[in-house]
């Protein structure tokens, strides 16, 4: 596995979209936990609903950084928390 001064370090995109898909990979795994023992089918689909959310912004980094369009890529990093 790798350490994370090392995936943070290596690689093409920039250091803020890897600190930002490695936290929100995080906030996923957390989630994922949270709907496998809820119990109440509707708050597990506010659950599921909050983590698709995340997996969304994961996609989107992914998709704006591989362009050069600096809109979309100021766009995403403004959802970075």
């Amino acid at each position: 596995m790798m350490r994370f001064k090392t995936f943070v370090t290596e690689g093409k995109y920039p250091v803020w979209v890897r600190v930002t898909v490695a936290g929100l990979v995080l906030k996923i795994r957390s989630l994922t936990n949270r709907i496998q023992q809820e119990k109440d089918p509707v708050k597990q689909n506010q659950l599921i609903a909050q983590q698709n959310k995340l997996i969304s912004y994961v996609s989107g980094l992914g998709i704006g950084v591989g362009t050069d369009d600096k809109a979309l890529l100021k766009k995403l990093k403004s959802f970075k928390k």
